[in-house]
């Protein structure tokens, strides 16, 4: 009997992201059969998470933004962002038919918790934190149903035990396996990176360590991104070629930190976390509108006095009440203050609703939310399968059986050896050329990373808007000079990423020879 589409015998009828995370998944199925019960039941993980949503770790420094931005992702005010004592744990978003709160402790135990009367995690849990592992929060949110959010206290925070509980969850020690090796399974597949314009110089190592947040993978422009939260702090003056504007200050930056952080990461996008949340969580209500309208009635002189800084719009004395201020600092910042006055300037008569969008518009996390899109969602297939198989590796080294290992390893070898599945061989030259394990000319490095990290072709080409028959000729030029570079010059280790690109380039023009197209691959 033959098994329904995205599906693979032996795993219950369970649904996967696409061919390559069901052809793993079928290695698994295999494989247990072959291991021993400890890497049997590892493998089971695997299987359980391929069939599972793409799960994102939300990383960066202390007091970057990174909650506001789960609640902006999430769209619900679900996250605490004030420091307590949920903040020093990891917590993983995901899609359940019941809102609750499971509380996993150090030693297995769950406790299931109710989310306050506010729908957010509870300011004190009521348990012992030390002996907390993690929680898992389940919520009837449709994002939830492609993308489990992982979030994380921050790298760099004076509180060990945090640290410690990032680590531990995400895989970065592995010295620690428990029976079924949980740190080479339960780490996240992709990565989210919280940056603020005061990106510090070890950026690059707090990147690097969460190499096994992408399943034992180095972090790079496949599975990761980046995002410059708080964009609206920005000074533009302070920015060259900004022309005073706050956005355009952002952008600046933001493209200035991506060459800082590649290869790392794909991208560096703005966002104002705070404006976000407000404008996509509910927070920004009608009685706020109400009061940005009183505002905007205000004489010129004083909307100019109050919005120059935070402390003179809260503490300026005027028809609007100082508290009535503070709450829209609270949510809005002066920035997006200013943005919702500018508009009722333009249109007096906009609606709640209207001026909401607005908001949302400005933030910037529809930008975020379609570099996700583009980086993660169009690739989930290979960044999953990729992560299952960097896991499968890791359970057969940790069983610590030879034989065991030389299966696996055969096992993989095969199912790479097919030509579908050489998205897989693509993903690994680009991260052994991101992550430096290969070093190769800068100009051959960019190329590799132009092939790897786009799922267009014509961006994969580097010829954007050209027609395909230039796009066909292009890629089968690149092919032939690959495949050269690959028998003269090259050391045995470029050699193996070389056959690997020409294998890429050739692939692109039998599909471009057969369909008279750019389309995605």
């Amino acid at each position: 009997m033959t098994a329904p589409p995205g599906t693979t015998p032996g795993t219950t009828g369970q649904q996967f992201a696409g061919p390559l995370s069901a052809a793993v998944a079928e290695l698994c199925v295999a494989l247990q059969r072959q291991v021993s019960p400890r890497t049997a039941a590892g493998f089971g993980e695997v299987l359980r998470r391929l069939s599972a949503p793409l799960q994102v770790a939300v990383a960066g420094r202390i007091k970057s933004g990174k909650s506001t931005l789960v609640n902006a992702l999430i769209g619900r005010r679900v996250a605490p962002t004030d420091v307590g004592e949920c903040t020093r744990l990891v917590t993983r978003f995901q899609y359940g038919t019941v809102d609750r709160i499971e509380i996993v402790f150090t030693d297995g135990r769950k406790q299931v918790l109710p989310f306050d009367p506010g729908g957010m995690i509870p300011a004190s849990l009521g348990v012992d934190v030390d002996r907390v592992s993690h929680l898992e929060a389940y919520l009837t949110n449709a994002v939830l149903r492609d993308l489990t959010v992982i979030d994380t206290p921050g790298l760099g925070s004076l509180d060990a035990a945090s640290v410690a509980r990032t680590e531990e969850l995400l895989g970065v020690r592995g010295d620690e396996l428990d029976p079924v090796s949980r740190s080479a399974v339960a780490g996240a597949e992709a990565v989210l990176y919280v940056v603020t314009q005061g990106v510090r110089a070890d950026d690059q190592q707090a990147l690097a360590a969460f190499t096994a947040a992408t399943a034992s993978r180095e972090a790079g422009p496949v599975n990761a991104i980046a995002v410059l939260n708080k964009a609206d702090t920005i000074a533009p003056e302070s920015v060259e070629g900004s022309g005073g504007d706050v956005w355009r200050a952002a952008q600046l930056l933001a493209e200035k930190q991506a060459h800082g952080l590649r290869p790392r990461v794909a991208d560096v996008i703005p966002v104002m976390g705070l404006l976000a949340e407000s404008a996509e969580t509910g927070g920004f209500t009608s009685a706020d509108a109400d009061s940005l309208r009183a505002l905007a009635q205000l004489d010129r002189a004083t909307r100019d006095t109050i919005l120059l800084s935070a402390d003179l719009f809260a503490s300026w004395e005027c028809d609007v009440p100082a508290g009535t201020r503070v709450r829209l600092l609270e949510k809005l910042d002066l920035y997006g203050i200013g943005c919702a006055l500018a508009a009722i300037d333009a249109e007096p008569e906009i609606t709640a609703g209207a001026l909401r969008r607005r908001l949302l518009d400005s933030s910037g996390l529809d930008l975020v939310r379609g570099k996700l899109g583009a980086v993660f969602g169009s690739r989930a297939d290979g960044i999953k399968a990729a992560a299952a198989l960097a896991s499968v590796t890791a359970l057969a080294h940790a069983s610590g059986d030879p034989g065991e290992r030389q299966r696996v390893h055969n096992a993989i070898e095969v199912l790479l050896a097919k030509p579908e599945a050489h998205q897989l061989r693509l993903l690994e030259a680009l991260t052994l050329v991101a992550s430096g394990a290969v070093a190769m000319p800068q100009d051959l490095v960019d190329e590799v990373l132009r092939v790897g990290s786009s799922p267009e072709i014509a961006e994969q080409l580097g010829l954007p808007g050209r027609p395909p028959q230039e796009l066909a000729a292009h890629a089968l030029e690149r092919a032939g000079w690959w495949r050269s570079f690959a028998s003269f010059g090259a050391t045995p280790a470029q050699s193996r990423v070389a056959h690997v690109v020409h294998r890429a380039y050739f692939l692109v023009w039998q599909q471009l020879r057969g369909s008279g197209g750019g389309r995605r691959r």
